[in-house]
């Protein structure tokens, strides 16, 4: 089944393709954007924000947005309980 959470400014991603969500401050997760940007695999949610977390994907795309890390779990943790309470 697939769960769709809100990642800012009307983008909306499938938590079953989430592998991670990270920050993009460290220099590993910015080789790692930088590398998908050549690549073409990125895909820039953010609206021209700055980029404060980033999700990578079981496709190998990266995926940026303008919410935080903790937001965006906490919204796909409240997703998964409504769904093991339904």
């Amino acid at each position: 089944m697939n769960h769709l959470i809100h990642i800012g400014f009307g983008n909306i991603v499938n938590t079953d393709k989430i592998i991670a969500i990270v920050s993009p401050d460290s220099a590993p997760v910015k080789r790692m954007v930088q590398r998908a940007k050549e690549q073409g695999t990125v895909i820039d949610a953010t609206q021209g924000r700055k980029t404060k977390a980033v999700l990578v994907m079981d496709s190998s795309q990266v995926v940026l947005s303008a919410l935080l890390p903790e937001t965006i779990a906490g919204r796909a943790q409240t997703e998964r309980a409504e769904d093991d309470e339904a």
